[in-house]
């Protein structure tokens, strides 16, 4: 009975962790891992399929710069503000009782508010502030995982998946922006922000590592990592300005958490995330516009299983937002011999839902 409440506690807690994000600004994508999720995978037996749908949303206004926050941003009313909410399909399919394969297709839709995009910040500019949007298909994610212990027999254990991100979200998506041309004058459609662009362009080769430890009868420990190798360096679409190239960046995640159980189906997490974009990438460099940067945020959660059906939902609220340096704020910095350094907006918070079926399994555990 023990490995049986562990399983329900492991289950519901990690049902989640695959809905892992950058916030705002610094957002590129959605949905972050290759579908490795505990919740979706954890023993599941040969021929045994798990469907998932998970909702998220949040609204980035907070303008950092480093790790200074902006205030005179929100003050003025001359903030960004992103509103994005996404709705992710996943399908996890076991091959054997350690082997799964899994898919991931997400829809996104974007709203974005702005002053300076539509004749200037006051008070240089107009300071009239107007929206552009994007609704569609994101990157699919296609993965393949594995457990390194045979399970049930162990108090842990770890997958290791590695996954492929296809660029089927557009990524020269276009709206309509005011007051432009050199009069401010002109209304002209153009692309719209690499925050709220569908896709990135590039196919991405993806590492996903999870585990789990069991530390007693009620409580225990999960472990997320994840990493979005973006190969191509820039899309060859243009930002607004004509300035510069969207860049195809890396993304990262890496959440821990600790997980109470109440026996009844019903649980209980907190964990910590960091997660985001840095300056270059692994492979393939830095060039490009981008909005590098990270968020550290605590995660309280709460999941309910019964049967074949998982509930979830949590809510990373950030306690550290950092807008790191990019490649192109240190060529410039180089270059001009003055230090440049952009700015981006983060969210305070994330709301996480979802629900997930597991078919052709036993309803007894």
């Amino acid at each position: 009975m023990k490995k049986v409440y562990l399983y329900v506690m492991i289950v519901a807690t990690f049902s989640h962790i695959k809905n892992i994000y950058a916030q705002g600004c610094v957002a590129i994508r959605g949905n972050s891992t290759c579908g490795a999720s505990s919740g979706n995978s954890l023993n599941l037996k040969k021929g045994e399929l798990n469907a998932q749908m998970g909702f998220r949303y949040f609204k980035s206004f907070r303008h950092f710069r480093g790790d200074e926050q902006e205030k005179n941003r929100v003050e003025d009313g001359t903030e960004v503000i992103n509103k994005s909410s996404f709705l992710d399909f996943t399908l996890s399919y076991a091959l054997t009782d350690r082997f799964y394969i899994t898919s991931i297709l997400p829809m996104v839709n974007n709203n974005r508010s702005s002053m300076y995009e539509h004749g200037g910040n006051p008070p240089s500019g107009l300071g009239e502030r107007h929206e552009t949007s994007s609704i569609g298909l994101s990157d699919i994610r296609l993965g393949i995982g594995y457990w390194l212990f045979a399970p049930k027999k162990h108090d842990f254990n770890y997958s290791i998946g590695l996954g492929v991100k296809l660029p089927t979200g557009k990524y020269d998506y276009k709206d309509m922006f005011y007051n432009q041309g050199v009069n401010r004058n002109e209304d002209l459609e153009k692309v719209v922000d690499q925050s709220i662009q569908l896709g990135d362009g590039g196919i991405g080769a993806i590492i996903d590592i999870q585990g789990y430890h069991k530390l007693s009868h009620h409580i225990a420990l999960s472990t997320n990592f994840f990493y979005l190798f973006n190969v191509r360096e820039t899309n060859g679409v243009l930002t607004r300005n004509g300035n510069s190239e969207f860049s195809c960046p890396d993304q990262f995640a890496l959440r821990i958490a600790g997980n109470y159980n109440l026996m009844n189906g019903l649980n209980f997490s907190l964990g910590t995330r960091l997660e985001g974009i840095p300056s270059e990438d692994i492979i393939g460099g830095g060039a490009g516009f981008r909005r590098p940067g990270y968020v550290v945020s605590i995660e309280p959660g709460m999941g309910f299983r019964k049967n074949n059906y998982s509930f979830f939902i949590s809510c990373p609220i950030a306690i550290y937002r950092n807008r790191t340096q990019s490649f192109e704020d240190k060529v410039r910095t180089q270059q001009t011999g003055v230090y440049t350094h952009g700015d981006a907006a983060f969210a305070d918070y994330v709301i996480n839902l979802g629900v997930s079926y597991r078919l052709r399994g036993s309803k007894k555990l």
